[in-house]
């Protein structure tokens, strides 16, 4: 959509900027100075400076920076922000512009405007909005109660890092409600999955989800959380778990199999063809050459809904994901970073209805452990 609201107020396609561009600018841009590292900039840089579209030095210094424990005086604020300027100058020499660029300008045209595109705005997974994005939504609609409308689980939050929504002028508290009845999944499956979050989760405003008083409506096997001794154990008890599976009645197309990160998914696609089926990534067509089961990563499990499904390759630098981990700058990212993986496990373990099977080598994820 905002792709499509930009060619209508600017008449041109965004050219955005990959983060590898980002990152190569903020690297130009403080050439010379090895006090802050390339890790600290982008994320400084994408998560404050880019989100909040921080116009100025002034600006900047006023800024938020929730959960940022690397505090930043006056002085260090005004000596990062020439650096910020030189990169943005530099991407725009390019052509290129950010998504919270886009959003931004976007916000501020319709700001303005007396007419608004909508009326009302329903918005699902509101847990993944990020500063852009709800600046944007807030200024599509027309002020008044009941604009806007939020459904959303913050213990599935995996794309974005927490902010004050009160700061945006949308405030939610005391006018949101928890749904208490799951209908999705089993009673079995939702109790070992909630074992990965808090009792209750808190967004940056104080308002609280609890997870406390949840029910499911059906019953169904215990889920089963293994960690084995190599590849091959894992591959045999998989096979054994889609046997089973199979023998009752469960159809290729209500199996989904999951791994962290395209590099595990050779694995899956591995234990797929074993069981004689053709992996099928999510969205694309099924396979006309035999059974095709799903095979994805976690991110793209959001959404899918499966009577079985095998989580595998839950192994130790996986998950959570040690590439994730070595590129954080302070503990704040660090403790985000734990966050959010444990979330991508439970989203992708609460996509099975009735069956779930988890698995890893040992000693595999420290997260299996509290499943069990």
């Amino acid at each position: 959509m905002a792709e499509e609201l930009h060619q209508l107020v600017h008449a041109r396609r965004p050219r955005i900027a990959s983060l590898a561009q980002i990152q190569a600018a903020l690297v130009h841009a403080a050439d010379g100075t090895d006090i802050w590292s390339e890790r600290f900039l982008t994320s400084e840089f994408r998560h404050v400076v880019d989100a909040w579209q921080v116009a100025n030095e002034a600006a900047y210094a006023d800024t938020p920076r929730p959960g940022r424990r690397s505090r930043l005086g006056v002085k260090q604020r005004a000596a990062l922000w020439p650096i910020f300027m030189a990169a943005r100058a530099s991407l725009a020499s390019q052509g290129l512009a950010t998504w919270a660029q886009v959003f931004g300008g976007l916000a501020v045209h319709y700001d303005a405007r007396s007419t608004k595109p909508f009326s009302h705005i329903v918005v699902d997974e509101a847990q993944d909005l990020g500063v852009p994005e709800l600046r944007l939504l807030r200024a599509l609609a027309p002020e008044g109660e009941d604009r806007l409308f939020f459904a959303g689980d913050l213990g599935q939050r995996i794309f974005q890092p927490p902010f004050s929504w009160k700061a945006l002028g949308v405030d939610v508290r005391g006018r949101s409600t928890t749904l208490k009845v799951n209908y999705r999944t089993s009673h079995q499956i939702r109790e070992a999955a909630d074992r990965l979050l808090p009792g209750a989760v808190h967004d940056m405003d104080g308002r609280e989800e609890t997870r406390k008083g949840t029910v499911s409506v059906f019953d169904g096997p215990q889920p089963q959380v293994l960690k084995l001794e190599d590849e091959t154990a894992e591959r045999d008890t998989i096979l054994r778990f889609l046997e089973a599976a199979r023998a009752d009645g469960v159809l290729p197309e209500e199996i989904g199999l999951f791994v962290r990160s395209r590099a595990q998914l050779d694995r899956a696609r591995a234990v797929a063809h074993a069981a004689g089926l053709v992996p099928v990534e999510p969205g694309d067509a099924s396979s006309v050459a035999g059974e095709s089961v799903i095979v994805g990563t976690m991110h793209l499990a959001k959404g899918l809904e499966f009577k079985a499904v095998v989580v595998l390759a839950c192994d130790d630098g996986v998950l959570p994901l040690q590439e994730r981990i070595d590129t954080v700058s302070d503990e704040a990212e660090l403790e985000e970073v734990y966050e959010t993986e444990r979330h991508l496990l439970y989203v992708a373990s609460t996509r099975a209805r009735d069956r779930l099977l988890i698995t890893g080598v040992r000693p595999g994820s420290e997260f299996l452990d509290d499943l069990r």
